[in-house]
């Protein structure tokens, strides 16, 4: 039997939201192209406050971010987890002249990616993430 992704979505964040059914085809859209393996992913949708705890926490950065992902290798239950601040993908939104959609739509491929080993650690690996975002974007637009 064929093992399949495991994909859990929850919402933390009082009054935003994003369809899960949307989260699905984002995500499996990526991992369907990109991934070698099968993954289970647990993709949290949350506020500013929280990501900035989260930051603090666990990667010491006291800022507030979009999305954060988290690789596991442990081999124990989620292979991964996505937190994405729904708050900051509203403003981006704005700033960028795009739809909520579009944004929470990147923020979901950007996490993805880098929880399948790609970094945006030097302007050139931004720049390289950013066209593969651009990519998955054009896919899910048609």
């Amino acid at each position: 039997m064929m093992r399949r992704e495991t994909l859990v979505i929850s919402t933390r964040h009082r009054m935003l939201r994003f369809p899960h059914r949307e989260t699905f085809r984002v995500i499996n859209c990526v991992l369907r192209i990109e991934s070698k393996r099968k993954l289970d992913i647990s993709v949290v949708f949350v506020d500013s406050r929280f990501i900035k705890r989260i930051n603090k926490i666990f990667l010491r950065h006291n800022d507030v971010t979009d999305v954060i992902a988290f690789p596991f290798a442990d081999g124990v239950g989620v292979d991964a987890e996505i937190y994405v601040n729904l708050d900051r993908a509203r403003s981006q939104a704005k700033e960028y002249g795009v739809s909520f959609s579009e944004e929470v739509r990147r923020l979901l491929i950007h996490g993805t990616l880098h929880i399948l080993g790609y970094n945006d650690e030097t302007f050139r690996k931004q720049q390289a993430m950013r066209l593969r975002e651009d990519h998955y974007l054009r896919i899910l637009r048609n």
